[in-house]
């Protein structure tokens, strides 16, 4: 038998994702369109209701306060969302609430003059408005460093190797909303997990009328299976003896959502009252619209690679930062209680579906309005559990982490130096942040503990993140180890064309504002 050849057993790098149905601008029917964009509108639930209904309570609100709050978000995200695939990046990416605001927003609820306020109700306005003037101020962050092309300086300095462990941990350090969320309710988690599975992988060539209908809508299909075994294993009493942490996870009555949501309700600003500043408050803010920043430069990344588009040049990126710092503004103006980022879910649904089209977010975003404002139907689709969120986050997540470490193809693997970098940027990414979890949960505060509370908020909050720990170990190393002789192991030649707008014809045809607005803002 004849040796193979050389092109036979190896894989030419590609700097534009194959096997796609659909990339960034191409659509499919309207009628498609609208169930994808229903599905990643669901999708994007998970967080939307998750983190009101921690934060909520801590601040003594009722479950009128977090329907509300859930309401305002979404309504929020929806907005945002338009903006971003409009006139930021363009990406199709969903713009959903972020978990890296909780060590500020929670050091903000445990303050004492806020504490000390008897009337429930009375402290979570107080304490909703303390958080509404700092993500007012520090959205600033984003604005500046996007709108000045600051932050598209910084890009370039990030090479295909740089960034595999941003990518990566965008993925993986969201591990523990995975399995252990899923652990919680296991009677429902794992065949979640194993349907999803086996609905968008194992059964994807089932076709209707030409569609891989399994494979398009598994996660619509199987969280409607899911949902209805759960509400059927509630309403036959399985677990009205069960400790009250498990009939949180699996019963689909106790979100209290429906019930407190009013028929119609139109979020609109200030609806709290007028904000209050406090300049503590704002710098440990900063810190996680910093953290905001870097994960939502990871997430674009992929959302690029998953759309079939070529990666982002380095003006679009800061353009797409600048708008996302509008985004914070405007959750400061609404009270959304979180700030925005990228939803590193839904990017994974992109690959999930393979379609990566950018009308299809649009549409979506369209139900989050739209849903906002019908309180009582938005409400019944926000009441499904949270275990089955993270069954689905199980694959999604890991899915974003592979598109990073499928940059790994663009360098060369066989260099002492580059596994040392991305073995030692992945392994820090991880295990820091693991560290100063461990720490808060023992000590009830994180590693950083000194009397300057908007200090140790800073560094609580940027070590908490992985993808920031990342980014600043890789990004480091990448930059000053044998940088100038390592030029071409690093991937930097194969990223060179994207750097300019002009560089490469295809970012023309992805990245070029709509209604001729290049007119006024000429591409860098």
């Amino acid at each position: 038998m004849a040796a193979p050849k050389p092109e036979e057993i190896s894989h030419p790098p590609m700097d534009q994702l194959q096997g796609l149905e659909y990339c960034i601008d191409s659509n499919p029917s309207w009628g498609e369109t609208i169930a994808l964009g229903f599905q990643h509108y669901i999708l994007a639930l998970g967080t939307a209701v998750m983190i009101p209904s921690f934060l909520v309570p801590l601040m003594g609100g009722t479950d009128d306060d977090k329907v509300r709050v859930v309401q305002t978000l979404l309504f929020v995200e929806g907005i945002n969302t338009l903006l971003q695939t409009l006139f930021g990046t363009r990406l199709p990416t969903v713009i959903g609430g972020s978990y890296a605001f909780m060590v500020p927003i929670i050091s903000i609820i445990h303050e004492t003059s806020l504490m000390s306020i008897e009337d429930n109700h009375e402290r979570f306005i107080n304490t909703m408005r303390a958080v509404q003037g700092a993500l007012i101020v520090s959205s600033s962050i984003q604005i500046i460093l996007g709108y000045s092309q600051m932050w598209a300086i910084c890009s370039r300095f990030f090479s295909p190797l740089g960034m595999v462990p941003v990518i990566a941990l965008v993925g993986f350090g969201l591990f523990d909303r995975g399995f252990p969320v899923v652990g919680r309710c296991v009677e429902i988690g794992v065949p979640m997990l194993i349907l999803f599975i086996a609905f968008s992988q194992y059964m994807k060539n089932f076709q209707l009328k030409q569609l891989p209908i399994l494979e398009r809508f598994a996660l619509l299909i199987s969280i409607t299976i899911i949902w209805a075994y759960a509400h059927l294993l509630t309403a036959s009493g399985a677990y009205k003896h069960r400790p009250e942490l498990t009939q949180l996870n699996c019963r689909t009555d106790k979100a209290n959502l429906i019930s407190s949501a009013p028929w119609i309700k139109i979020p609109y600003p200030l609806q709290w009252g007028a904000p209050t500043f406090d300049a503590g408050h704002a710098f440990g803010m900063m810190s996680a619209v910093l953290v905001s920043l870097i994960e939502s430069t990871g997430a674009y990344k992929a959302a690029s690679r998953l759309a079939s588009a070529t990666p982002p040049p380095p003006h679009v990126l800061s353009r797409g930062i600048g708008w996302q710092g509008i985004g914070i503004l405007l959750n400061g103006l609404f009270g959304t209680l979180t700030a925005s980022t990228v939803s590193a879910e839904n990017v994974g649904l992109l690959g999930s579906t393979r379609v990566g089209s950018r009308r299809v977010i649009q549409i979506s975003a369209g139900f989050m309005i739209f849903f906002s404002i019908l309180g009582k139907f938005g409400a019944l689709f926000a009441s499904i559990p949270f275990t089955i969120f993270a069954a689905v986050y199980c694959v999604l997540f890991g899915l974003v982490a592979s598109v990073g470490l499928s940059l790994l193809q663009f360098t060369n693997m066989n260099s002492m130096r580059n596994l040392f970098i991305v073995g030692v940027a992945l392994f820090l990414g991880l295990s820091v942040p693991e560290y100063f979890r461990e720490y808060t949960a023992k000590a009830l505060h994180g590693p950083a503990h000194t009397r300057g509370g908007w200090f140790n908020d800073f560094l609580n909050t940027i070590f908490f993140s992985a993808p920031t720990v990342a980014l600043m170990v890789s990004v480091f190393l990448d930059n000053t180890l044998d940088y100038k002789e390592s030029g071409r192991d690093r991937g930097m030649a194969w990223w060179a064309k994207f750097r300019t707008f002009k560089g490469d014809s295809r970012n023309e045809e992805f990245y070029t504002l709509p209604f001729n607005l290049n007119r006024f803002f000429p591409p860098s």
